[in-house]
């Protein structure tokens, strides 16, 4: 297959790009981890003005419907330049929500794609940790056939406390939190269960969009880094076995692109195999990323560690970004049950 975005597209790419490389995204990143979330939820906003949490909300509700090449472009710029918070969670709350619809869909599937409400989601298979929780308005859990609401009455939301309610991400601006347990029924029955099914196809692969995105950032600092970086007189890039080191990642990026690609035309076009694909994507794109993760921190050195510097958090995000949404050997599965 040969697979050209059109011009729509990269104009798309090329407005996130520049609305995120003028938004700070150091000080973002750091401040969202700090616990300030004041620049982070305001980035939030202008994503949501530039249409990217409405690529998966029904027209209905103000959505565009779900349009999964152009969330593939959305999440790559975002995983590109380390944009925080619950981002995928939201896309694929809308997804869920969309597909149950009743009451909890009119409520906040506009809110979500116009921005003014942040979600979280907890979906059964996952893991029982709800990112950035505490931020969230509200955070959506589905357990068996059943969708729950977890929501503060005017207070925030409520979560749970004790051993367990939380837990440490490798990435600091990665905050995994567990919802008070119950929380309000607002569906249930088979629906439910195949939405959520499809919820976490978007999840999967919404992740292996923002994994290839972190791993093409990664790649595309140490390049500049070992132009700049000299020994005996040259810089270390001109060393043959950097320029080797260098080209598998690329390859490794380059490799999963088109599988994520792939999987955007199998979701857009309903195919049986579509789970499957997203699962290989994922594999892909996520190991992709890590190698990228590895190779900056050896071509950097010791550098590659410090706090100062920035790239230390997009290092810190590449392996929390190829488990999340399905391990490796979760998707292998998936891709091997067809």
């Amino acid at each position: 297959m040969r697979f050209l975005l059109d011009d729509e597209q990269r104009e798309f790419a090329r407005s996130l790009d520049a609305l995120l490389t003028a938004a700070d995204m150091s000080a973002v990143v750091r401040g969202w981890a700090a616990g300030d979330h004041a620049p982070g939820l305001a980035l939030w906003r202008r994503l949501a003005g530039a249409g990217v949490f409405a690529l998966a909300v029904p027209e209905a509700y103000g959505g565009v419907g779900r349009l999964p090449v152009e969330t593939a472009v959305a999440y790559g710029e975002l995983g590109r330049h380390g944009a925080p918070g619950p981002v995928v969670e939201s896309v694929a709350a809308g997804v869920l929500l969309g597909a149950v619809g009743g009451p909890a869909a009119k409520e906040w599937l506009p809110r979500i794609a116009s921005g003014t409400a942040v979600v979280s989601l907890v979906l059964e298979g996952y893991g029982p940790y709800a990112l950035d929780a505490d931020v969230a308005d509200a955070v959506f859990t589905v357990t068996g056939d059943e969708l729950r609401l977890s929501s503060g009455a005017g207070d925030g939301l409520r979560l749970a406390a004790g051993p367990g309610a939380w837990t440490v991400s490798a990435d600091p601006a990665r905050r995994l939190f567990r919802p008070e347990a119950g929380g309000a029924v607002v569906d249930a029955g088979p629906r439910v269960r195949e939405a959520a099914r499809a919820a976490g196809t978007w999840a999967t692969f919404a992740t292996a969009a923002q994994a290839l995105g972190c791993g093409e950032a990664l790649l595309r600092a140490t390049v500049a880094y070992v132009k700049q970086r000299t020994q005996f007189g040259v810089p270390v890039g001109s060393f043959q076995a950097v320029k080797h080191r260098l080209a598998d990642t690329l390859l490794g990026l380059e490799f999963a692109r088109p599988l994520l690609y792939g999987a955007a035309v199998e979701l857009a076009d309903g195919a049986p195999g579509a789970g499957a694909a997203v699962a290989a994507a994922k594999v892909a794109a996520g190991e992709a990323g890590y190698a990228a993760a590895r190779t900056a921190l050896q071509l950097h050195g010791a550098v590659g560690y410090t706090e100062e510097l920035d790239l230390a958090w997009w290092l810190r995000r590449a392996r929390p970004l190829r488990d999340a949404w399905g391990t490796p050997s979760a998707c292998r599965a998936r891709v091997l049950a067809g």
